[in-house]
């Protein structure tokens, strides 16, 4: 080995130091021991076997969260699609309703059709047979009006031309015809 040298450029010769020892060991030797001795004493108290145990323990709890999760995803798949059948099926009622509905709209819709025509027929029907009885009506007056006219036309007529002895001329004609029969 060199000489470590200064600053002058002077070599120094090296001095060995010793290193501290206790009992024949050095520092590094100490820290094995204790390191070895924290072990002994780990295994004495069964500490790797109680980590083992936890470890376990903790292997199996995660495993049955595991199973539960797989139990609890199968169930919801399961509600999934029970309900995603329900909905389709309420889809499929809703479209048939939806159906029926529009197949009774359109009879409403017939029916009514046919009702108001049914209605103005009975309507034109009432309206003429109303008119037709208006009719009658003004005939029946214009009849009666003409009849009043022509019994008043006539008994001025009759007054106007008979007298007295024309009256008896006519009675005697009538009870002489009625004697006939």
């Amino acid at each position: 080995m060199a000489e470590p040298l200064t600053h002058a450029g002077t070599e120094v010769p090296h001095e060995a130091h010793a290193e501290p020892t206790a009992w024949g060991l050095n520092p590094g030797g100490w820290v094995a021991l204790a390191m070895i001795l924290v072990f002994a004493i780990l295994i004495w108290k069964k500490v790797p076997a109680a980590i083992g145990k936890a470890l376990d323990a903790q292997i199996a709890a995660i495993r049955d969260q595991l199973d539960e999760a797989a139990a609890l995803r199968k169930e919801a798949e399961a509600l999934k699609a029970e309900y995603q059948a329900k909905a389709d099926a309420a889809d499929a009622e809703a479209a048939e309703m939806i159906r029926r509905a529009h197949g009774e709209a359109e009879a409403i819709v017939a029916k009514a059709n046919s009702d108001a025509e049914a209605l103005v027929e009975r309507r034109a029907k009432m309206a003429e047979d109303k008119i037709a009885a208006e009719e009658r009506a003004a005939i029946a007056e214009l009849r009666s009006t003409a009849a009043k006219a022509a019994t008043q036309a006539a008994a001025k007529l009759i007054a106007e031309r008979n007298d007295a002895a024309s009256d008896s001329k006519l009675i005697d004609s009538a009870i002489v015809g009625l004697g006939k029969r």
